[in-house]
């Protein structure tokens, strides 16, 4: 608890820095609304052209994207330090942290809070609100923990995902390039049906970088639909935990990596 207590007065002190210049905010998350508006704007105009993909209708795939993009803005604005980790390397600004009394992953993730992700956040809340709306479902109480608990989970694969590319930055000094792949790529992936991809894509974005179990299982769920494999409705209810343990793994290798850190003699 007084992990979580520093964390949140990390927060505050960024919040705060951030509020200094609240012009220059309110453009930064304006810009980001707009943005990440035109992919949805793309989205709607493939779909004007094609109607369907597959099976899934413009709405369908609008309500993966809400939840996708939604639980990337948290991941985004709570985990950007890691994202940002191998300038702390580099500098070697990483040595001062081993010097405190509390975790590296704690100071390294409150290290930079980026607020203009809201835009991001509350562009994804309004996509998924109307998406569900026109979709008409019947929200009951199992539901809306469905919703919130595959957010959750989808946060915390994509905080998962920018621990391992940080991760990586002890022995490579420079963040790997080609993982932005899985992370920023990781998003667009996860906006469509998995069923429109390959088999051996749709068998890597499920056990390996399991992207499909905190958008597109729970939404199979929530529309009652079946899916193929795994795609049964039962496991959509479950899926979501795996983004949880996907952090939890990810933070194991940080710490074997912190193990393992020699410094970087600046």
């Amino acid at each position: 608890m007084s992990g979580i207590r520093l964390y949140l007065r990390y927060v505050g002190v960024s919040m705060r820095s951030q509020m200094q210049y609240r012009a220059s905010f309110v453009m930064l998350v304006l810009g980001n609304i707009v943005t990440n508006g035109i992919e949805i704007i793309g989205i709607a105009v493939l779909f004007s052209r094609f109607r369907s993909l597959g099976v899934w209708r413009f709405e369908e795939v609008a309500f993966l994207y809400g939840i996708v993009n939604v639980a990337f803005a948290i991941a985004e604005g709570a985990g950007r330090g890691f994202d940002m980790f191998s300038r702390t390397v580099r500098t070697g600004d990483f040595d001062r942290m081993l010097l405190r009394p509390r975790g590296t992953a704690l100071q390294v993730g409150a290290s930079e809070m980026q607020l203009m992700r809201l835009g991001r956040l509350l562009q994804g809340l309004v996509v998924l609100v109307w998406a569900a709306g026109a979709l008409g479902i019947e929200w009951t109480a199992p539901r809306l923990v469905l919703v919130a608990f595959a957010i959750a989970g989808g946060a915390c694969l994509f905080i998962g995902l920018f621990v391992a590319q940080a991760t990586l930055s002890f022995w490579t000094t420079e963040t790997l390039e080609l993982l932005n792949i899985l992370t920023y790529g990781g998003t667009e992936t996860a906006q469509y049906p998995l069923s429109i991809y390959r088999g051996w894509f749709r068998r890597f974005f499920t056990f390996v970088v399991p992207l499909a179990c905190i958008s597109y299982f729970p939404a199979l769920a929530i529309l009652g639909r079946e899916g193929p494999g795994l795609g049964a409705t039962w496991f959509g209810w479950v899926a979501p935990a795996i983004g949880v343990l996907f952090l939890v793994a990810t933070l194991r290798l940080w710490r074997f990596g912190v193990r393992h850190y020699r410094s970087t003699g600046s």
